[in-house]
């Protein structure tokens, strides 16, 4: 007897407390601490190759890796072929072609990529850059990623 109560008490318990879901205190849409202001962006202005761009802040302090050597000459997810030498990046979710400039948050030195692949692959990377990309922005750097600000161009 003793046990059936129990159980009936939880059960009222779960229903009195899924009844709160709807309503409006926790409706985290009007709570004080949830409060979601929006930002005015203002684009900033580049030239690329003479033609002035506007680009928007995309992301800060991503982390930013390169693609090793051995990677050269195979087939990207856009069917390009892949090249250090260029400068392209991988990334997980923008569209292939979409022009992004990478700024290291250290030295201030900033490299104009285009994804042409998907990846990184490895949890909490952002972006694959190729590896003149990643050197002409990491001026001696040793390990192989960097604290990036990401920029997406607009044409």
């Amino acid at each position: 007897m003793k046990l059936t109560t129990q159980i009936i008490g939880f059960i009222g318990l779960l229903i009195i407390l899924s009844s709160f879901k709807s309503s409006s205190v926790f409706n985290t849409k009007n709570t004080p601490f949830n409060i979601i202001q929006k930002d005015s962006v203002l684009l900033d202005s580049i030239t690329i190759d003479s033609i002035s761009s506007n680009y928007m802040p995309y992301k800060e302090n991503a982390h930013a890796s390169y693609y090793h050597d051995k990677f050269n000459g195979r087939k990207t997810a856009s069917g390009e072929k892949f090249d250090n030498n260029l400068y392209t990046a991988a990334h997980k979710t923008l569209k292939f072609g979409t022009k992004i400039k990478v700024t290291n948050t250290v030295n201030g030195e900033s490299v104009i990529v285009t994804v042409n692949d998907r990846g990184p692959f490895v949890k909490n990377r952002e972006i694959d850059l190729s590896k003149k990309a990643f050197m002409e922005i990491a001026k001696y750097k040793l390990n192989g990623y960097l604290i990036v600000h990401l920029d997406i161009l607009e044409d």
